[in-house]
């Protein structure tokens, strides 16, 4: 039902849209530009607004919240200048399909084509990296563009949308209408695609599931495991989308990401017929567009028309919602048999990620098999970019959903303030970050974002004093050529102490057990520095390895 506002400025009709989309948490670094839609803020108790020290981050915490509680992320800030230092946030949510709406303050539009301050075509400016960039000039039209923006958001593959908001614009009032909010599309396969999935099926002697995040959004979790369990499959997972299903099933064969084990790879390499299901089938995910041939038959399955085919031309390429094409699935009776290929698969998993059958003198490795003792399997764990990350991808268990958040675009100053995201979206559930050094460093400012929230969270900071990542390809192709990578000597524990959180340092497995059980015990922000060795660069490699000695 249509109903009609009178004399509402423009600012108050943007916070009266958030209202109405079920909008509880934005994110923000204020700015003059868009002072009435702060005060019309102010005004609205239902909306929680966190104020973050920088617009990165603040894009970041908007992203995580939303990966957490599927729902938009919404996050403002001003002008050029605050519209650039948040993009990083704003192309993470495009490559991770993650809801996310994004107002920018912007120039008045008198002041429009004179390079005025901090001025830029911000719709031009993010056009490539959003769903839809689009500014509003008609006041009258604000219910209207900010309810399209949401819907957009949501609809299909999930994605960023950015709308500008001239400073003049804000504080008129005028007559505003708004309509009801839309429910996003839930497309279904036809019947004559689920027969020809079934008849691709019923010739394949070893198939695969790659699942990705359109399970996820979809909240699919549950169909995909009947789905598997019913034709005994073996269920992959796409790029750091971990927690799409339950890692300590027996038909669960492993996770598509970077240092993937050969093992797991040649999963996918055998397999004849491959159902990929939510995902975009990404660089990373198919190691760098390599493991799926053309002898083997793809039936490609995803809730938005451009992403089926765009890396691979599918046998079967089918443009539905998750859901709703697992619930068609799970309908069929294949009269196959596919168990034995599939527990091969697992026993070939398995092997690879044993802690027990490596050396566990590496301080990582340790880390890894504390957090799966001591961690309750509900607890939420976000990771940053970095080599670090491969302990936490082969050796941690993930066994519920809604427990793993991570950047498939690989942006840098994720991990800690997505997990302050994703913690105000699940305040009973133990939420922990791990970082590198480097990466911690961009965005270490937001412990005192947390301190001032009250959001307590557990940051694991692996510090190697390098950019890790970059040091194992600088040895790898211009070997002991060392530029760039070094880093200097940071105490994360006293900048934590100086910021009001709890800080430790540590160097052995029992002094890391010790701390994050001190942590555990409090709520409140902690930061626990791990000092790691160089030597260790990642998972498989060494760097005297790497140099060939």
């Amino acid at each position: 039902m249509i109903r009609k506002e009178e004399n509402m400025t423009a600012a108050r009709a943007i916070v009266e849209c958030m209202k109405r989309e079920g909008i509880q948490k934005a994110f923000c670094v204020p700015g003059e530009s868009y002072l009435p839609v702060l005060d019309a803020l102010y005004d609205e108790p239902s909306i929680q607004l966190i104020s973050a020290r920088h617009e990165g981050a603040a894009a970041f915490m908007a992203e995580g919240y939303a990966k957490a509680t599927l729902k938009p992320g919404v996050v403002l800030a001003t002008r050029a200048v605050g519209g650039s230092n948040l993009a990083i946030g704003v192309h993470t949510a495009y490559q991770d399909s993650t809801p996310m709406v994004v107002f920018l303050g912007q120039v008045s539009r008198k002041f429009r084509g004179r390079e005025g301050f901090q001025e830029v075509d911000l719709d031009r400016y993010f056009q490539p990296i959003t769903k839809w960039a689009v500014e509003i000039t008609d006041p009258e039209r604000t219910p209207e563009i900010v309810s399209r923006a949401f819907r957009i958001a949501q609809s299909g593959r999930p994605g960023p949308v950015v709308v500008s908001l001239p400073e003049d614009i804000l504080p008129v009032k005028t007559h505003m209408q708004f309509g009801p909010v839309a429910a996003a599309p839930r497309p279904a396969p036809s019947k004559m695609e689920i027969n020809q999935v079934k008849a691709q099926l019923a010739q394949a002697k070893k198939p695969v599931i790659i699942a990705g995040g359109g399970v996820k959004s979809a909240e699919a979790e549950e169909l995909l495991i009947g789905f598997a369990e019913k034709n005994k499959l073996p269920v992959l997972a796409a790029f750091r989308r971990h927690d799409v299903f339950p890692n300590r099933h027996k038909y669960y064969a492993g996770h598509l990401g970077l240092g993937t084990p050969i093992e797991v790879l040649e999963t996918v390499r055998e397999a004849d017929v491959i159902l990929a299901l939510g995902t975009r089938l990404s660089e990373v995910t198919t190691q760098d567009y390599t493991i799926i041939s053309s002898s083997q038959k793809l039936i490609h399955i995803d809730i938005d028309y451009d992403t089926i085919g765009k890396v691979y031309a599918p046998e079967i390429g089918i443009v539905a919602d998750a859901k709703e094409a697992l619930s068609l699935l799970n309908e069929l009776s294949m009269p196959i048999n596919w168990e034995a290929w599939t527990l091969e698969r697992r026993q070939a998993f398995e092997k690879v990620t044993d802690l027990k059958d490596l050396q566990n003198d590496v301080i990582n490795r340790q880390v890894i098999e504390i957090l799966k003792n001591k961690l309750p399997n509900d607890a939420l764990l976000t990771n940053d970019a970095g080599n670090f990350a491969g302990w936490l991808h082969q050796f941690y268990v993930f066994n519920e959903r809604h427990t793993y958040i991570g950047p498939t675009s690989g942006a840098m100053g994720y991990g800690m303030p997505a997990a302050l995201g994703a913690k105000l979206a699940f305040p009973a559930k133990q939420v922990v970050s791990l970082s590198g050094d480097g990466g911690f460093m961009m965005t270490v400012q937001e412990l005192e974002t947390a301190v001032r929230y009250h959001i307590p969270i557990i940051c694991l900071v692996f510090n190697n004093q390098m950019y890790g990542t970059i040091r194992m390809h600088q040895e790898m192709h211009y070997p002991e050529k060392v530029i760039g990578t070094d880093l200097g000597q940071v105490s994360f524990k006293d900048l934590a102490i100086s910021m009001g959180a709890d800080g430790y340092v540590v160097e052995t497995s029992a002094e890391f057990a010790a701390a994050f059980d001190k942590a555990l015990s409090k709520n409140k922000i902690a930061v626990i520095e791990i000092m790691t060795e160089k030597e260790q660069i990642s998972v498989s490699q060494t760097i005297k390895g790497l140099q060939g000695k």
